[in-house]
This record gives C-alpha cells, sequence and structure tokens, in this order.
C-alpha cells in the first residue's frame, strides 16, 4: 500500500511540472505575440530577451548581481520565517493572545512595503540593512498569520489520541502536529517567498548601487528594455527554483505525511 501512494505521489508530482511547463509556454506565446504588435523598442520577445539573458552569463554580470540580491532577499525571508512561524504558531494556542495580535496582522499587512522602505532609509541608511528590514517586515506578516491559523486548527482529538497512547514527543511533532501545521504554513511560506523577491528588487532600485534593481535602474535610464526584461526573467526564474525544486518536494512530503495520518 505504501508503495502505490509513493508511485501516486510521484505522478502527481511529475505532471504538476508538465502543468507548470505548459502554463509557461502559453505565456510565452500570449508574450511573443503582445510584442510582435507593439515592437521591439516596447516589448522584446521571449526569445531576445532569453538571448540578452544568456549573455550577461557569459560576460559575468549576472551571477554576482542576483547573489547579491539572493543574499539580501533570503536573509530578511529567513528571519521572518523563523520569527514569524515561532511567535505565530505561540499566538495560536492562546485565544486572547490571538485576537490582540490580529489587528496589529491587518495594519502590517495593510502598510505598504514602499512607506517601509522610505522609514529604513531614514533609519538604517543606503546599506544592506534596508532591503533586508524592508523584506522582513513585509513577509513577517504572512508567515505569522499563517502559523498563528495552522496553530489554531489543530485537532485536538488527534492531540489526545497521542496522549492516551503516550506517543514519544518526536513522533507527536513529527507524526501528528507538524503536517496539519505543514498545510497552513507552506502556501505563507510559498507567499512571502515572492513577496521577498519583489520587495527586495524594489528597495534596491532606490537605495542600492548594486543588485537586481540598481541594475534594473541602469538599464532604465540608457531605455534598454531588452535588459531589463533579462534581469526581470532571471529573478522569476530563481523565484520559480527555489519553489519547485526546494519547498514543492518538501511539501510533496508533508501532505505524504497527512495522508499516512488519515488513512
Amino acid at each position: 500500500m505504501r508503495f502505490h501512494r509513493v508511485i501516486a505521489a510521484s505522478l502527481a508530482y511529475l505532471w504538476s511540472g508538465w502543468g507548470a511547463i505548459t502554463s509557461l509556454l502559453l505565456f510565452c506565446a500570449l508574450w511573443e505575440g503582445v510584442g510582435r504588435f507593439y515592437g521591439d523598442l516596447v516589448l522584446p520577445g521571449p526569445m531576445a530577451t532569453i538571448q540578452q539573458l544568456v549573455s550577461m552569463f557569459e560576460s559575468g554580470i549576472a551571477w554576482p548581481t542576483l547573489v547579491i540580491s539572493a543574499r539580501r532577499a533570503l536573509f530578511g525571508l529567513g528571519l521572518a520565517l523563523s520569527i514569524g512561524t515561532l511567535l505565530g504558531l505561540i499566538a495560536g494556542r492562546s485565544m486572547t493572545v490571538a485576537m490582540m495580535a490580529r489587528p496589529l496582522v491587518t495594519l502590517l499587512l495593510g502598510m505598504p512595503p514602499i512607506a517601509w522602505l522610505v522609514l529604513a532609509m531614514l533609519w538604517f541608511g543606503m546599506g544592506d540593512a534596508t532591503p533586508i528590514f524592508t523584506v522582513f517586515v513585509a513577509c513577517f506578516p504572512i508567515v505569522f498569520a499563517g502559523a498563528m491559523q495552522g496553530s489554531k486548527m489543530l485537532d485536538n482529538k488527534l492531540k489526545d489520541v497521542a496522549y492516551v497512547y503516550r506517543l514519544p514527543a518526536r513522533m507527536g511533532l513529527t507524526d501528528v502536529f507538524l503536517p496539519q501545521i505543514m498545510s497552513y504554513l507552506f502556501p505563507a511560506w510559498i507567499t512571502a517567498l515572492g513577496t521577498s523577491w519583489k520587495v527586495v528588487v524594489m528597495a534596491e532600485l532606490l537605495t542600492t548601487v548594486d543588485g537586481v534593481g540598481a541594475a534594473l535602474a541602469v538599464s532604465r535610464a540608457q531605455l534598454d528594455t531588452t535588459t531589463s526584461l533579462g534581469w526581470i526573467l532571471a529573478v522569476l526564474g530563481l523565484l520559480l527554483a527555489l519553489e519547485y525544486l526546494v519547498l514543492e518536494p518538501i511539501k510533496r512530503r508533508v501532505e505524504n505525511w497527512r495522508t499516512g495520518i488519515t488513512e
């Protein structure tokens, strides 16, 4: 029975990959059509953009720039994931704390990242701290809300079963509580991942002299639409790679745990 579940999960994972490829191809077809209508000056097509991106990698300017932005985005995201998840799980176990935190989370979610960026520029200046802080404060309420909701929705019956059968603490955590919480955490983590890249590029555009955002500012000043799209394509490629090569396999494993529990 376990073998059949593994096969089914593998086929579902492969099918999700084909679905993602199909959607990307449809997007590229639409992009090509709009580009031909408006011309290369306004919107270069996907092939021209990919060729420009390849030349950027061959010239050696792409990787260092992407590494700088990735470092800032992932550092701020890592802080948001660790602190937001921990505090959200704690808040979800107390109705009073959850009620007190809810309006604060709403305010944090409603505040535009550009407002945080302006404050960060005043507080931290024009260095790495500004984009990192802006990423953290933009992603924190998303992660906190997901963790709090997951903690609130824990099935108390499963908790009682684990207590009655005296399950070891490690088994109770990995086989009972973690699969339930992860079903709420993963959507929040994926949303925060996308938010982190959007925010870091915006912050770099206004506050730094390196990174993808600064490179976009240079290409904008030179009216180089193809290079701008090349940088955007590179960021989106990294984002998709992180989601489908790192988060998605972990998500599939967690879903297998949850299936095993329900069966």
